[in-house]
């Protein structure tokens, strides 16, 4: 049974930083592509970043880029974001999903879900 689980949310001013974790259980870590999504009040679900395991990273919003890292240790089944000069326009509930392919910014591309952790930015 593939478990994902994210950690690491929280209240910050603007202007902070947070690190997001994510592990992944039941699935062969190598193989996936992780990503992160966020999903702000009465928006829709969108993708930030992901990483395949080659390392190769595809940003899906143009905005974090400079501010928001992810990185993975695959000998932990983590991925992480980096999130540094946080806005308040960040504010929303991120969540961490794997495929079993190449990135994609589609979140029904995914079959695989964390349950989302929250990130509050204050001005």
């Amino acid at each position: 049974q593939v478990q994902v689980v994210e950690s690491g949310g929280g209240l910050v001013q603007a202007g902070g930083s947070l690190r997001l974790s994510c592990t992944a259980s039941g699935l062969r870590f190598d193989d996936y592509a992780m990503s992160w999504f966020r999903q702000a009040p009465g928006k829709k679900r969108e993708g930030v970043e992901c990483m395949w395991s080659s390392g190769d990273i595809t940003y899906f919003i143009g905005s974090v880029k400079g501010r928001f890292t992810i990185s993975r240790d695959n000998a932990k089944n983590t991925v992480y974001l980096q999130m540094n000069s946080l806005k308040p326009e960040d504010t929303a509930m991120y969540y961490c999903a794997a495929r079993n392919a190449d990135c994609s910014g589609r979140d029904d591309a995914y079959p695989y879900w964390g349950q989302g952790t929250q990130v509050t930015v204050s001005p």
